[in-house]
This record gives structure tokens, sequence and C-alpha cells, in this order.
């Protein structure tokens, strides 16, 4: 008879317990997942390699104390994204100028490279002047992608906070960002030969 295969809040109960293989049957099951969720958070393999064995090191040990409160997968998404959120924010506190983005998807054309870097590091400076309650669901759900429903699990708020703090971020990034948002705005300011030709109207 072949053994019952045990579920994930089993084997966190058997690695709290020092069974040694436990953990390791954990990781083999949600590698990939937890791989995905780091690279589309990064979109830079290396430091989502780094975050990942971050995050399965903080998993480790704080296996002991999950309390089932939540599913074991949203526990673990949970730590991923703190600790991409980490990394991004250690990477914004040494700022680098990203290298123009290449590769077999590209046009053969290169972009205003110039322009693209700027923009992006306008946003990020943006960014980081949000406070960290409103930045962590901003990056989520506006930047990454994921809906408010997966944001407040993987950050263990309600859902209207993430909404309620989402709504206040955007708020302020639309005073910071309104440029980017129309930047032919400098042209509408009225010149005398605009005026000229309202005039003639």
């Amino acid at each position: 008879m072949t053994a019952a295969v045990p579920t994930d809040a089993e084997l966190i109960a058997a690695h709290a317990a020092g069974d040694a293989g436990a953990f390791s049957e954990l990781v083999r099951r949600h590698r990939d997942r937890m791989w995905a969720v780091a690279l589309r958070t990064l979109r830079d393999p290396e430091e989502a390699a780094d975050a990942l064995q971050d995050a399965f090191i903080s998993a480790f040990r704080a296996a002991g104390n999950f309390r089932a409160e939540s599913q074991v997968t949203t526990w673990l998404h949970r730590i991923v994204v703190n600790a991409c959120l980490d990394r991004m924010r250690r990477r914004q506190a040494r700022p680098t100028v990203p290298l123009p983005e290449t590769g077999l998807n590209e046009p053969a054309t290169p972009r205003d490279s110039m322009a693209d870097r700027e923009t992006r590091l306008v946003i990020s400076a943006a960014l980081d002047q949000l406070p960290e309650d409103q930045r962590t669901p901003i990056v989520l759900v506006d930047v990454e992608g994921y809906s408010v429903s997966e944001t407040a699990k993987m950050l263990g708020i309600a859902e209207g906070t993430v909404k309620s703090r989402c709504a206040r971020g955007r708020a302020k990034l639309a005073k910071v960002l309104g440029h980017l948002r129309n930047p032919d705005a400098i042209a509408n300011v009225p010149t005398s030969e605009s005026k000229r030709r309202r005039e003639a109207r």
C-alpha cells in the first residue's frame, strides 16, 4: 500500500519537528513557481536567483512560526515577494543607469535608449518617495500586474487596504509624474503665434 503523500502543512510541521528532508521536499515542490514570482518581480535572473535563495533561507528559519492561517504557498509567496522588495530597495539605495534592453525580440533599430533610461530613473525615484506601505502594493499591482486579491494575500493585509494604499500612492505619483503622462504639456502654453491663430478665428 502506497503511503499518503504529505501535505505542504505536514511538511512544514515535520521540518519544525526536526525532519531533515521535509523542507527539501517543500522546496522541490514549489521552487519553479517561486522562481517565476521572483523573476516576474525583479526581471533580472541573477537578482531573482539571489532573492529566491534569501527567501528560502528565511522560510527555513521561520517555518516553526507557521500557524496554518494561510496556505503554505501563500506564505511562501509573501516571503519571496518581500525578499524581492528588499533587493529592490537596496538597488535603489545605490542607483545605477541600466544598460539598454536588447535581445532577440528587440527591434533592429534601437529606440531612444537615453530617454528610456531617464524615464526609468524618474519613475524609480518617484516610487522611492512613497511610504513603504504605499510603494509595495503599487509595485505589485501597477508595475508587476498582480491582482488586488493576490497582493493582499502576499502582503497579509485586506483587499480594501491594498486598494486604499494604491489609491493614495497613485495620487502622489500623479503629481510627481504628470509630465510623463503629458510630455507635450509645455506645448499647451499659449504663445504669441497660437494667440494670433485663436484671435483670427
